[in-house]
């Protein structure tokens, strides 16, 4: 009987010690995204979710909050593994400018970043209410505006593209609302404030929501504006960004534009760090764009994205996991990407 119960606690034993083993198996990835409220956010969280729900070997958590960057600071450093990125923020990085100006060691930080890939931020949707009587955006001068949480890169693209567009500028002509993605949605929705600028792929979840409740009106170019003013437009197409148009119609009843709406665009994409083993950066890679096929009728935005955007010439050296992915699928990875 005592060798029975011996057997039986080193069997026990055996079991905890494989469970053990079990868990110290599943590799933990942080990856540090910006508040809900763009395309961005959507984008990283759904990959998230994706790659947690497909396999067991690795798990992705996610931390919503702080700006992306700072989050590529935290990724250079090594304190997470994976963030959002952009060409516009990662050239700052490289060449020590605006935000980076005073980190000494930027230049060398940024080597170590690599990119999974590039995806569309989508278009900058600059929104105000139908009844609101602002038709155009030079209609926006006295008014109060939120272009994007102060200091960030998509607050510093819509400033551009309304100097471009408008001459004017923040604190001058208009009044600039400072808050986070969330806190100003909600503020735009009760009418804190009079035009809510967001970048997201229409149609875009949020305008979406907006549009049930309350007749939009979308703020932009149309095709003829556009045409005359090429020029202003290109010097805010840097690297990095891109015109984007929102089609007519694409909100139904709820957005009261009669013809499509020339804006801006961004580029932005998903970071590691270069220590990142090439077999965890293949599989993230992998299981993304695998995810994504199967995921496109729940999430129709995912079908704007894809493999030949996202190893556009962006600057940020692709991981060699990720290269090796695009590779055997038969994407030509273009020059800078590697």
């Amino acid at each position: 009987m005592r060798k029975k119960y011996i057997w039986k606690a080193i069997l026990a034993g055996v079991s905890v010690l494989a469970m053990a083993t079990a868990v110290q198996a599943t590799k933990t990835l942080k990856m540090a995204t910006i508040s809900p409220g763009s395309s961005a956010y959507l984008t990283m969280t759904t990959m998230a979710t994706m790659i947690n729900q497909a396999q067991d070997d690795m798990v992705i958590k996610v931390d919503a909050t702080g700006a992306a960057t700072k989050h590529q600071i935290d990724l250079a450093q090594g304190k997470i593994d994976i963030c959002m990125t952009s060409p516009v923020i990662y050239a700052l990085m490289k060449k020590q400018k605006a935000m980076y100006e005073k980190l000494e060691n930027a230049p060398e930080l940024s080597k170590n970043l690599r990119l999974l890939f590039w995806f569309p931020y989508g278009q900058y949707h600059v929104v105000t209410y139908a009844d609101a009587g602002i038709n155009e955006l030079k209609d926006i001068k006295g008014k109060r505006v939120f272009l994007g949480p102060p200091g960030g890169g998509a607050w510093n693209a819509a400033r551009e593209w309304v100097e471009a567009t408008t001459g004017m500028k923040p604190n001058q002509d208009f009044d600039n609302v400072k808050g986070s993605w969330s806190s100003a949605f909600q503020g735009f929705q009760d009418r804190q404030f009079d035009v809510y600028v967001v970048g997201g792929i229409a149609p875009f979840p949020q305008v979406e929501q907006l549009a049930l409740t309350s007749k939009l009106h979308l703020l932009g170019l149309g095709k003829k504006e556009y045409e005359s003013n090429k020029a202003a437009i290109e010097a805010t197409t840097k690297p990095g960004r891109e015109v984007g148009i929102i089609p007519v119609g694409i909100y139904g009843k709820g957005v009261d534009n009669q013809e499509d709406v020339y804006t801006l665009g961004s580029v932005v994409g998903v970071s590691v760090n270069a220590d990142m083993d090439n077999v965890t950066a293949y599989k993230l890679t992998e299981l993304f764009w695998e995810q994504s096929k199967k995921n496109r009728d729940t999430h129709p935005w995912l079908k704007r994205l894809s493999m030949s955007y996202a190893v556009q010439n962006g600057g940020m050296q692709l991981h060699p996991g990720a290269a090796k992915y695009y590779k055997e699928q038969g994407i030509k990875i273009l020059v800078g990407s590697e």
